[in-house]
């Protein structure tokens, strides 16, 4: 559903409530005019949000259609192992994906004071 309406601002003004509550739904909008020239649109916040994340992945990968093309050729012909997997890359920045904890290196207490049983992620004596 896309839905826009156009409406004097000074209308706009007079049920702002009731329009912010209508731009709730997806996909509705409205445009304010002044004098009959458009002059500022309203529409949720999650889509404003959705709207600007998608403005900056077209700024920051302006071929995404080709490289999607590309890709998908790749994997249709074979040739997608050429490309790195995530593992090869982590590999070659460095970065190591954290291992389960180890049980030998969680140590139990018990507090004096309340007798409750407490946890520690550290190896180490308290």
């Amino acid at each position: 559903m896309n839905t826009k309406t156009t409406i004097p601002i000074s209308e706009a003004r007079k049920n702002i409530f009731k329009i912010a509550e209508k731009v709730q739904k997806p996909g509705v909008y409205f445009t304010f005019t002044e004098k009959g020239k458009p002059k500022g649109v309203i529409m949720s916040a999650e889509e404003f949000e959705s709207l600007t994340e998608t403005m900056e992945v077209i700024r920051q990968f302006p071929n995404l259609d080709r490289d999607i093309a590309q890709a998908d050729k790749a994997i249709r012909t074979g040739q997608y192992k050429k490309y790195p997997t995530l593992d090869d890359l982590k590999n070659d920045w460095g970065f190591k994906v954290a291992e389960k904890v180890n049980k030998k290196n969680v140590i139990s207490t018990v507090s004096k004071s309340k007798s409750k049983k407490k946890t520690s992620r550290y190896s180490g004596k308290r």
